[in-house]
């Protein structure tokens, strides 16, 4: 019996002292088991130095001149010499109208203009004869006079026929129509055998459109052209002498081949869209690119200086203003407010608050708590990330 209590009193409390070991052993397990993971997040590493900034803009080409051909004198359309929908040269005969009426009326002006030239000549004879006479007191002052007006309504009669003359020829060279510029001819609007007269309804023939070089029209947004301008003038920016370069993307997705130069930005926003006109030139030699297409307008050349560039995305809005999260070497993320200077597409400029080498949350963010660590998701290239490799915190 003594020998049982004994042994009683000794196996008690190493029994009790196993149990407890189990159970913060167990406990131990299951908040193991309970911790979240640190959440898997996307950074980028910044760099400041210069940034090329492009800007994409939806546009429409157009023809660098479009002149509508019309009829200067009345008649009848007797032909047209042109292929509808081809290139033609400055000068060529495009339509013939019916000049017969404007022949007689040149012949009937060039008529006129001899009987007043034949009445000049007696009119410079008499007044000569009549001036000598005069001088030796042999007619009277009245005749003088009579004979040196006769001779200036003579010599304004042959200027009004050598005007009639001018006026005849002119719209006898009307009834020619050749095409004023060089470019691509649309469809005619008046065929052979109808009435065409210089009056609004009757006029219009065709339309020519040069299509080398060729317009390409687009619009920036009013806020955004604010923010290039201020960037520019303060010096953080800078734009190429020559100018920007435009790339255009055709509607069929290809990149054209030739690059364009802006050539016009207006200095006023419209009303109606908020945005500024801007146009571009491109080079179009073999009318590859036809007017009236909606294509893209991509804007190059514009260098952001020593500039610090971070996606929108990166960007918390909170109350105390824009914060971002900036990963530690030891995975921690924590939140620092920046300064944003401008907007630029889908990115931002930060004037303060990054510094370059940094690293930064450009995905997840909603995931991260500040203090807290992260795990970095691999790229899906399998490059190593731009941050600490994932596992550096458990």
């Amino acid at each position: 019996m003594a020998l049982r209590f004994f042994m009683g009193q000794r196996v008690l409390p190493f029994v009790l002292v196993v149990a407890m070991m189990a159970a913060l052993t167990g406990c131990k397990e299951e908040a193991q088991k309970g911790a979240p993971p640190a959440p898997l997040v996307e950074v980028k590493t910044i760099t400041a130095g210069d940034v090329p900034v492009t800007s994409e803009y939806v546009a429409q080409t157009a023809g660098s001149r479009e002149v509508e051909v019309r009829a200067r004198v009345t008649g009848i359309l007797l032909k047209r010499t042109y292929t509808e929908g081809r290139p033609i040269k400055k000068g060529a005969l495009m339509f013939e109208i019916d000049p017969d009426t404007y022949k007689a009326a040149l012949d009937q002006a060039e008529g006129q203009l001899a009987q007043e030239q034949a009445r000049l000549s007696r009119a410079r004879l008499e007044r000569d004869r009549v001036l000598a006479l005069y001088a030796d007191n042999a007619v009277s002052q009245k005749d003088r006079d009579d004979a040196v007006t006769e001779f200036d309504s003579a010599s304004a009669a042959v200027k009004v026929a050598q005007a009639r003359v001018k006026e005849a020829r002119i719209n006898l060279g009307y009834t020619r129509v050749d095409a004023p510029i060089a470019g691509v001819t649309s469809k005619e609007v008046r065929s052979e055998g109808s009435l065409v007269s210089p009056s609004a309804d009757g006029s219009l023939l065709t339309t020519i459109t040069r299509l080398d070089p060729l317009y390409v029209n687009f619009g920036v947004p009013g806020t955004e052209m604010s923010s290039l301008r201020r960037l520019i003038e303060s010096g953080k920016a800078e734009m190429p002498a020559d100018g920007l370069a435009v790339q255009l993307t055709l509607p069929d997705g290809t990149v054209y081949a030739r690059t364009g130069k802006i050539t016009f930005t207006d200095k006023q926003v419209d009303q109606t869209t908020g945005t500024v006109r801007s146009r571009a030139e491109f080079p179009n030699p073999e009318a590859e690119v036809m007017p009236g297409q909606f294509v893209r307008a991509k804007v190059l050349g514009l260098v952001l200086k020593n500039a610090i560039i971070v996606p929108q995305r990166a960007v918390l809005e909170t109350q105390k203003g824009p914060m971002v999260y900036v990963v530690g070497s030891d995975m921690v993320a924590n939140l620092r407010p920046v300064v944003v200077a401008e907007a630029l597409g889908g990115d931002y400029l930060i004037e303060k608050g990054l510094s370059g080498g940094e690293t930064i949350i450009v995905e997840g963010i909603i995931k991260a708590r500040p203090g807290q660590p992260v795990r970095v998701a691999q790229p899906a290239n399998g490059a190593a990330p731009a941050a600490a490799q994932p596992g550096a915190a458990s």
